[in-house]
């Protein structure tokens, strides 16, 4: 008995003792720093699974898992001979007209694609380096089964249809006093836009009489009209064409005079400028012609489907009405206009060329459940009423270890409809006063990059060129290491240039830009501070050795682009 009693008072003191300790141990406890909320407590692999443990600032942790970590043995698929484009950006070696068959995509500029067989066509304005084209026939063209080789081809027409002139003269009959005819008008071709109609492929095309409308000044007098025609072909690898005629030119409203009072005076005598057409077709089975450039804006003119011209231009109204304005000038920096139908969205996206040509150009797109609009921002501002649009989808940029490219606009948007895959190509050119390089601006390079499709619906284009780079499994390790990133800000004439980042297996962004990352396999959409990227296998143009990498392009919230390269 006695030693039982003995026991439970040792027990009793064991336990006050135990209890004593436990809270002297709470209470210092309390006065210990705790790791802070995202501290690596801990690594460990499972497999080629990384299990990392991180602080949650409470004393606790939680717990991430990143799968295929190269830290954990994995190593990821590599295309070690993929065999991409090495020709190099400037090509001023190769721009003469005699070595035509090495162009490729040099010397493009404001290109018109659409597939026919196994071979996709590209069509574009007469303009080359050193105007090496001069002589050689007018809407110059090209051919390419995979839109990386690009086989020239020649003009797709010899001379000015003979309508021009006899509408143009007909025209200043009829103006009010009659002007002379001009009997040698100067003519520039530009702009041509392809696409088919059943059997038949349309190409409507700009033709701008250069010359002043009184005198010999363009200071004092507003250039002749534009006139936009249609040819037809069934078969472009024949490229037999078969002209038909007008189907809509420049014209005046009656507020301005065809005078100027100097080269500062932009208040335009057009309307609408007669160029820059683009064909679609609505789901409803309409067709509309989307034109313009400059003056009072964009407008879209309802087609005959028959014919492909309108059924009658008998008053200002027939000539179209406006569907995008930039501002309420009568000289406003917008051309380029396309528009595509997108099924997937069942929107209609109006794209934009912003700026003078030769370095500040920029691309815009708005959209529409409605052809003839109003076409809104991806911040709803209406760009039908003359807002500023938004998103921007290309800019002056530049990589590192690159001139970079400028002047980077008026696009032709289109599909592989084996496929369903979506393209942009238009020209870039290289900076003014690169060393070395005579003329450098003037060397201008067809780019064809994909396009892909934000979770809200709008497009986003590659940061690279299309190369045909091979698809490969990409996971969260495949992320893991050094990029340069653009996020490209509206500035006019003014390259974005490439920051360096960091993205670390433990989700956190450094370097050029902090924060986090993380990545959604099923989607293939890389987040980076809240900014949802799409995901691409590229080729990197600008590595001293060319390879293959991965880009990521996104839009902020306000529409600029997002884009980023993997370099290591």
């Amino acid at each position: 008995m006695k030693k039982k009693n003995i026991m439970l008072s040792l027990k009793r003191v064991s336990l006050f003792f135990a209890l004593a300790v436990m809270i002297s141990s709470c209470s210092k406890s309390d006065e210990i720093e705790q790791p802070k909320a995202g501290t690596v407590l801990n690594k460990d692999c499972s497999g080629t699974t990384q299990i990392i443990q991180y602080a949650d600032g409470k004393g606790g942790y939680t717990t991430s898992n990143v799968d295929n970590s190269i830290e954990c043995g994995y190593i990821p698929p590599i295309v070690e001979t993929f065999d991409g484009p090495t020709y190099s950006d400037n090509y001023a070696s190769i721009a003469a007209w005699g070595s035509r068959s090495q162009w490729n995509l040099a010397n493009v500029h404001d290109p018109t694609v659409v597939k026919d067989g196994e071979y996709y066509y590209m069509y574009q304005t007469d303009a080359s380096y050193g105007n090496a084209h001069d002589g050689n026939g007018h809407f110059h063209h090209r051919r390419s089964k995979d839109l990386v080789n690009w086989e020239y081809r020649g003009s797709s027409m010899a001379n000015a249809p003979a309508w021009v002139k006899d509408s143009l003269n007909n025209k200043r009959a009829r103006m009010s006093p009659a002007l002379p005819a001009i009997e040698n008008p100067n003519y520039g071709y530009w702009a041509p836009y392809i696409t088919k109609v059943g059997n038949t492929f349309r190409m409507y095309y700009s033709m701008v009489v250069i010359n002043p409308i009184v005198g010999t000044d363009s200071n004092t007098s507003w250039t002749e009209r534009a006139f936009i025609g249609l040819a037809e072909s069934s078969d472009l690898a024949s490229n037999i064409w078969v002209d038909k005629g007008m189907v809509v030119c420049s014209e005046p409203d009656g507020l301005e005079t065809y005078t100027r009072t100097s080269g500062n005076d932009w208040s335009g005598y057009f309307k609408f400028n007669g160029i820059d057409p683009s064909m679609v077709i609505t789901k409803e089975g309409e067709h509309w012609l989307i034109y313009g450039s400059w003056h009072s804006g964009i407008a879209a003119l309802k087609l005959n489907p028959e014919t492909g011209i309108p059924d009658k231009l008998e008053t200002l109204e027939d000539y179209g009405v406006t569907i995008a304005k930039r501002g309420f000038s009568r000289w406003q920096a917008s051309e380029g206009p396309e528009i595509i139908y997108n099924p997937d969205t069942d929107y209609y996206y109006l794209f934009l060329a912003y700026d003078e040509l030769s370095v500040a150009y920029n691309t815009r797109v708005a959209r529409s459940r409605n052809i003839t609009g109003p076409y809104l921002g991806i911040n709803g501002a209406n760009v039908s009423n003359g807002a500023d649009c938004y998103p921007m989808i290309t800019h002056p940029y530049g990589f590192k270890n690159h001139t970079g490219w400028v002047g980077f606009s008026h696009c032709s948007v289109f599909k592989n409809p084996d496929t369903n895959e979506w393209f942009y190509a238009s020209q870039a050119r290289l900076p003014e006063n690169v060393p070395g390089i005579n003329a450098s601006n003037a060397i201008m390079m067809g780019h064809v990059r994909e396009i892909q499709w934000t979770d809200d619906g709008w497009p986003v284009i590659a940061p690279e060129r299309y190369a045909g780079v091979p698809t490969t499994e990409i996971t969260e390790a495949t992320f893991i290491g050094t990029w340069e990133h653009i996020e490209m800000q509206y500035q006019y004439k003014t390259i974005q240039n490439a920051n360096t980042i960091y993205l670390t297996g433990d989700k956190k962004v450094s370097g050029g830009i902090n924060g986090t990352w993380s990545y959604d396999s099923t989607t293939k959409t890389l987040t980076i501070n809240d900014v949802k990227c799409k995901i691409k296998d590229a080729w990197d143009w600008e590595a001293s050795t060319r390879k293959v990498t991965i880009t990521y392009s996104g839009l902020t919230s306000g529409g600029i682009p997002f884009w980023g390269k993997k370099t290591n």
